[in-house]
């Protein structure tokens, strides 16, 4: 129980024995930086129960549980608010009992299952910007869902089908000469790229000399003749035609190898792959009961729709006149499959604000359909990544691609450690490890240090920064407490539980006791900034600390016991809430 939870019981305890009223409800908030206290009880909602002025409601109560609880040492009334200011043994109980505990701030798994599916990229191109965030906040959340004990899955959908993916299968068909990821030196995901960027120079230049033949832009997008032999490609893909499957089959493969080598530098992993080229045909079935149902009707030319107008929506098309489906069908399909695969009791897609109606529709679709789960299904919604540079297109080739993101952030992390010198004395392999683990956590704290919903202008050399709410000035602070560590050559592990605290040392327990509460929020509203940003006041907390108090340097035994447990402690917990953001901090800096 919290302090909360305690004092709540204590609070009507007090009431009912002083004014023998039941109360119904307790509030409390932090006490103002102005008064003195550590936790505050309103009591003006309680008068419409108890007949007294507040004062003397505040006092009475106060002087019961200063009577009744060791653990308060005294109390102020201020009109309606009991400030009540919590002993040394309170912070020395709790420190007691948190210092040692390995897995702090984290809930034992319980019995709720839940999905977090996230990348879900496309065959014909490496991975970019936006899927960082994409990653990053996936894989993130799945591991705050985790910390506050649900069971979770990871999971992509990889579309791995389609026109798209038949433009550089073409492509590569026709320009490639044979190529390779092993003859051409470059990642699989990187040459298939480069074919999609060369089918759509030959398809401009084909629209181009159709429009100079007098065709309309329409009809000449339409007969380009390489966009008739990429429909063409499809068409036999989708017969089984066995030339164009194994062509398929081979491309695809040098693309999930190049995805895997990108995958492990950023740090992130999966349980369960799905593929689209498996998936496609799911929810035809599923759409044919709903009819039988009366959830979907058919219009005249065979196709099938749902009406959602009274939801405030639209009509929406689940099923096209000739039988085929379309992206909700299969999105309705493929979670039926997930549920029926691992028994979740609900999941969460990551996919950009672009899709924000379209998964309104999906959820609203299966309730309707009977699924009790459906209740349990949220969209990680979030906005665009821009660079300074301006705005990404793949067909043009101007993506930001990943791979070369993650090294620039390595060597931005390198040329602003070697300016300020940090590194002196490191081995070259030493050297280049932290610049990665520096680079990807400026890189990773940048992105979810932000709300997801909101848009983000991403700033490499602002991100690399060692001072203000960045990465580096975390990790920073982290190897300086190992340092610390390093240098107490004593054992400091006894329990202390005689000891007055001073008010840094009392302001620093106060963060550490957020961390548990912080992280069933960030679960609650699937946010990481919630975890990036406790972390930066836990630091600042930290580092004023440092700069007020002697650690190391004091006389007196028991304190200096007392501050270096509170250090590493400090670590511990900085080490743990960068593990959910799936950042690394390093021991020496």
């Amino acid at each position: 129980m919290n302090v909360q939870d305690i004092l709540s019981v204590q609070v009507k305890e007090a009431v009912k024995n002083i004014f023998q009223v039941e109360l119904e409800t307790i509030e409390f908030q932090p006490t103002r930086k102005d008064f003195e206290g550590d936790i505050t009880l309103v009591t003006f909602p309680m008068l419409r129960q108890v007949k007294t002025s507040p004062v003397k409601l505040g006092e009475a109560i106060g002087q019961y549980l200063v009577e009744h609880n060791n653990e308060i040492e005294k109390f102020n009334v201020v009109q309606g608010f009991l400030n009540i200011v919590l002993a040394d043994q309170y912070y020395l109980n709790f420190f007691g009992k948190i210092k040692e505990d390995a897995n702090f701030g984290k809930a034992p798994e319980g019995g709720e299952s839940i999905m977090v599916e996230y990348s879900s990229p496309n065959t014909n191109k490496p991975l970019h910007l936006g899927h960082i965030r994409n990653n990053l906040l996936g894989f993130s959340v799945a591991e705050i869902l985790k910390a506050s004990g649900k069971k979770v899955y990871k999971t992509q959908i990889i579309n791995d089908r389609g026109i798209h993916i038949c433009k550089s299968m073409l492509a590569w068909q026709r320009f490639g000469n044979s190529e390779t990821p092993e003859s051409s030196g470059l990642k699989g995901d990187k040459l298939v790229g480069n074919y999609y960027v060369k089918f759509d120079k030959v398809y401009k230049e084909e629209v181009s000399y159709l429009l100079a033949q007098g065709k309309t832009e329409e009809e000449a997008k339409a007969e380009a003749p390489i966009l008739k032999d990429a429909q063409e490609m499809l068409r036999k893909w989708e017969a089984g035609d066995k030339e164009v499957v194994d062509l398929w089959k081979t491309m695809n493969q040098w693309v999930y190898d190049g995805f895997e080598q990108t995958y492990d530098k950023l740090g992130v992993d999966f349980d369960k792959n799905y593929y689209e080229s498996n998936t496609y045909l799911l929810g035809k079935d599923v759409v044919v009961k709903g009819l039988e149902k009366g959830i979907f009707y058919r219009k005249e030319d065979g196709s099938v729709w749902i009406d959602l107008t009274d939801e405030g929506l639209d009509e929406k098309i689940v099923l096209r006149s000739d039988g085929t489906a379309v992206y909700m069908t299969q999105d309705i399909g493929t979670a039926i499959q997930r549920v029926e695969d691992y028994a979740i009791n609900g999941m969460v897609y990551t996919v950009g604000n672009e899709q924000d109606y379209h998964f309104k529709v999906l959820f609203l679709i299966l309730k309707k359909l009977g699924f009790t789960w459906a209740d349990n299904l949220y969209h990680l919604s979030y906005g665009m990544v821009d660079l300074p540079s301006g705005k990404m297109k793949s067909r043009e080739g101007t993506v930001v691609d990943a791979d070369d993101l993650i090294e620039e952030m390595t060597a931005t992390a390198k040329n602003i450690s070697e300016e300020l010198g940090k590194l002196d004395g490191y081995s070259e392999p030493e050297k280049e490890e932290l610049y990665r683990i520096i680079g990807l956590g400026a890189l990773k704290y940048y992105i979810l240090k932000v709300d997801p919903r909101k848009r983000i202008l991403f700033n490499p050399e602002e991100s690399v920064d060692f001072q203000g709410n960045t990465g580096p000035f975390i990790q920073y602070t982290y190897a300086r407490i190992q340092s610390i560590l390093r240098k107490a050559e004593f054992d400091y592990s006894e329990q202390i539980l005689d000891y007055n605290l001073n008010d840094k040392e009392k302001e620093l327990i106060k963060q550490l006791q957020l961390y548990p509460e912080t992280v069933q929020l960030a679960a609650e509203n699937h946010s990481p900034a919630l975890i990036a940003n406790y972390t930066y006041d836990l630091v600042k907390e930290f580092n004023s600390f440092y700069q007020n108090v002697t650690i190391l340097g004091t006389e007196d035994e028991t304190e200096k016991k007392f501050r270096v447990q509170l250090s590493k402690t400090v670590g511990d917990v900085i080490k743990s809430s960068f593990g959910l953001l799936g950042i690394q901090v390093p021991e020496r800096m």
